[in-house]
């Protein structure tokens, strides 16, 4: 009895109308026996899903019998398809036995192949399913590296917690460049503030979060740790610490000017951590905004400003015009977020 398993480049290879309409096709319409085959070229012509699955089950099984049930076709079908994958490849691909069949080295090659494409191919269905079932798949967050210390991290665990499914993806920039890559498509939310210059670029949608007070803050020993809020007047004499270049308008020039003074310069630093150390250090005074308060140090003390000379700043978060449902329910989150505590140690 002829081994209908057996691989024959020289015979002629029909087309395949036995498989099922209803299973995916493999793509052998681009295949033309009277074309020269290069070998490791022409496998991409022959491969699609269907083919890389049934490949998968015959190398799993040694079988094509076996596959061929398993997965609906006929066996000659089955013959065929790997017949025409071993022509596209350059050689066997299986091995033929007198019971089934075994990978050939150039099999084994491939298989690993298959096997990731086939995983991948899972993977994205699976995290398709979940976008769409609004439960699942990556979200990517972009927030301003303030942010960062409370509002997003305790609503990134609560959000987690009520969907695990989803994998995140965090990005930390300038309020400038974030709406940049949301623009582009590479963020699905961003976190936002409308300072230094106001709401950045052409965000498709941006939704009002919080307002950000700035605080004072001030050694744990300076004469007015002890009050309960404090006037920016009764600060004039202090060198300040900031950031920004001087001359720069910022938040805490602008307060300082409708309180009738101009603050006094002191050193540049800008990092927060470093900031603090100086701070600490009896060398000035900072502004510190109230979303970064859980970060300041216990031998800080943080006061709020008392009357009409509290900076403040605007926090958004913005989306793209279609935004995904996990995006949505993160958003109504952030609005739900209460800072930690204005209190400091006294």
């Amino acid at each position: 009895m002829p081994d209908t398993n057996a691989f024959n480049p020289a015979t002629p290879q029909l087309p395949d109308t036995a498989f099922d309409s209803r299973t995916p096709q493999l793509l052998d319409t681009a295949f033309d026996s009277r074309t020269p085959q290069l070998p490791g070229t022409g496998v991409s012509r022959v491969l699609d899903t269907g083919a890389l699955r049934l490949f998968d089950e015959v190398a799993r099984s040694g079988s094509f019998t076996a596959a061929a049930e398993l997965l609906g076709y006929t066996q000659s079908a089955v013959s065929r398809r790997v017949a025409a994958l071993e022509r596209a490849a350059g050689g066997p691909l299986f091995e033929r036995l007198a019971r089934g069949v075994r990978l050939t080295p150039a099999g084994a090659a491939l298989h690993r192949h298959a096997v990731a494409v086939l995983d991948r191919l899972d993977r994205a269905g699976d995290e398709l399913a979940a976008i769409h079932r609004g439960r699942g798949g990556i979200l990517r967050v972009g927030s301003f590296a303030t942010a960062n210390i409370d509002l997003l991290p305790g609503t990134l665990k609560r959000f987690l917690e009520r969907r695990p499914g989803v994998e995140l993806r965090l990005t930390e920039g300038l309020s400038a460049r974030l709406m940049e890559l949301l623009h582009a498509g590479a963020l699905d939310v961003a976190v936002i503030s409308d300072y230094p210059a106001g709401l950045p670029g052409e965000g498709e949608r941006t939704v009002p979060l919080r307002e950000d007070r700035l605080l004072v803050a001030l050694p744990a020993g300076h004469r007015l740790a002890g009050e309960p809020d404090v006037d920016l007047r009764d600060l004039a004499e202090e060198s300040w610490i900031e950031a920004a270049p001087r001359g720069q308008p910022t938040l805490l020039v602008t307060a300082c000017a409708a309180a009738g003074f101009r603050p006094r310069g002191g050193p540049r630093v800008a990092e927060w951590s470093g900031k603090f150390g100086f701070v600490a250090a009896g060398l000035g005074v900072t502004l510190v905004p109230e979303l970064a308060a859980r970060a300041v140090p216990a031998d800080l003390v943080l006061k709020p400003l008392r009357g009409g000379t509290t900076p403040a700043r605007k926090v958004y978060a913005a989306l793209p015009e279609s935004p995904l449902p996990a995006a949505l329910e993160l958003v109504e989150m952030l609005g739900e977020w209460e800072v930690c505590t204005t209190d400091s140690p006294t």
